[in-house]
C-alpha cells in the first residue's frame, strides 16, 4: 500500500537522494524511504525545512504534503498539478455536472456512510437499529440532513451520551482529528490521481475550503477511524501517543470485502474516486462502495 509517512519530531529536514526521501537532524541522516511507496507526507511538527527537489518528487509522485496545527488538524494541503492522463477532460466535467447527479451521489454517500455506522455499533454490541432504519430515508442531495440526524445518535451511542464531536477540544476528540487527517490525506491524494479537482464538491462548498470533494468521499471512511478510535478507548487510550498514532494510520490498511475480494482500504478509497470520475465523463451512473463491514472484530487495531 502507499504510504504515510508522518514528520512528529523538530527540526528535521526532507531532501532526495536517487530514489529516497530521505530525513535528517543536524546534517544527519536518520532515516529514508523509497518515493514510489509515498502516498502522502505529513508534517505534523515545528522547524521543518524541504528542499526544493523534495518538493518537486512528491509532486511527480501525486503524493500530497499535509501541515497541521498543534491541535492535528491540517491547516494547508500542496497538490501536484497533473493526477491523471485524463485530468483536463474529467476536470472539465466534473465542474459541469448537474446538480441533480451530485445529489443522487451525495445520498449514496451519507447511505453508505450511515450502513457503516450502524456496522461499527453492531461490532461493539450497541444498538444499531435505528441507524439501520435511517439509511433507506436519506432522500436526494439529503434534503432532510439525515446526515447529521445520524451523527448524533452514533457518537453518543459510541462513546457515551456526554460525547460532543468538537475538533478543538482533547481527548477523544483529538484522537479522532489525527485518524481523519491521516484518512484526508489518502482520499486527497485517490482524488488528484484520478484527475478530479479536489474543491469541486459534491456537497460541501465552503468557498474558503480547497478540498470540499475529498470531504464529501472521506465520509463513507470515517467509521473505520471511529471504530479504532472506540478500542483504544477502551484501553485506556485517549492522548494522541506514538503508538496511537500508529494504529490509526494502521486503519488504511485493514481489509474490507469488495466485489473484488478483500482489499485494503486504502485501494476501496481509490476506487471510489475513479467511480467518481467515471461519473463525471458519463461511462457510469453510479460510486463504487463497499458493503458495510462485517469483520471488524478481526482488524487488529
Amino acid at each position: 500500500m502507499d504510504r504515510i509517512i508522518e514528520i512528529s519530531s523538530n527540526n528535521r529536514h526532507l531532501a532526495v537522494d536517487r530514489g529516497f526521501m530521505t530525513v535528517s537532524e543536524n546534517g544527519n541522516e536518520i532515516g529514508r524511504v523509497p518515493f514510489d511507496q509515498i502516498g502522502a507526507v505529513i508534517a505534523n511538527a515545528h522547524g521543518l525545512t524541504y528542499s526544493n527537489n523534495f518538493l518537486v518528487r512528491l509532486a511527480e509522485q501525486k503524493a500530497p504534503l499535509v501541515i497541521c496545527a498543534s491541535n492535528h488538524v491540517p491547516v494547508s494541503v500542496l497538490l501536484p498539478l497533473e493526477g491523471n492522463y485524463l485530468q483536463s477532460s474529467t476536470m472539465s466535467a466534473q465542474a459541469v455536472m448537474k446538480e441533480t447527479t451530485q445529489n443522487r451521489l451525495w445520498k449514496e454517500i451519507v447511505q453508505a456512510k450511515i450502513k457503516q455506522q450502524a456496522a461499527v455499533l453492531d461490532a461493539f454490541g450497541l444498538e444499531a437499529k435505528h441507524l439501520k432504519m435511517m439509511a433507506p430515508r436519506v432522500k436526494s442531495g439529503d434534503c432532510e440532513n439525515m446526515e447529521g440526524q445520524a451523527a448524533r445518535y452514533y457518537f453518543q451511542t459510541l462513546f457515551g451520551k456526554t460525547f460532543r464531536r468538537d475538533r478543538a477540544q482533547a481527548g477523544i476528540n483529538s484522537l479522532l482529528n489525527y485518524g481523519y487527517m491521516v484518512l484526508r490525506s489518502a482520499v486527497i491524494r485517490a482524488v488528484v490521481a484520478a484527475g478530479l479537482h479536489p474543491s469541486l464538491g459534491l456537497h460541501h462548498c465552503n468557498q474558503y475550503n480547497p478540498m470540499c470533494l475529498a470531504d464529501d468521499l472521506m465520509e463513507p471512511f470515517r467509521p473505520m477511524v471511529d471504530f479504532c478510535v472506540r478500542r483504544l478507548v477502551s484501553d485506556g487510550n485517549e492522548n494522541v501517543t506514538p503508538e496511537n498514532k500508529k494504529r490509526l494510520v494502521s486503519v488504511l490498511s485493514c481489509p474490507m470485502l469488495t466485489d473484488k475480494g478483500s482489499v485494503e482500504i486504502s485501494y476501496v478509497i481509490t476506487d471510489l474516486a475513479v467511480s467518481l470520475a467515471k461519473c463525471a465523463r458519463k461511462e457510469t451512473d453510479s460510486l463504487n462502495f463497499p458493503p458495510p463491514m462485517s469483520d471488524l472484530a478481526l482488524w487488529g487495531l
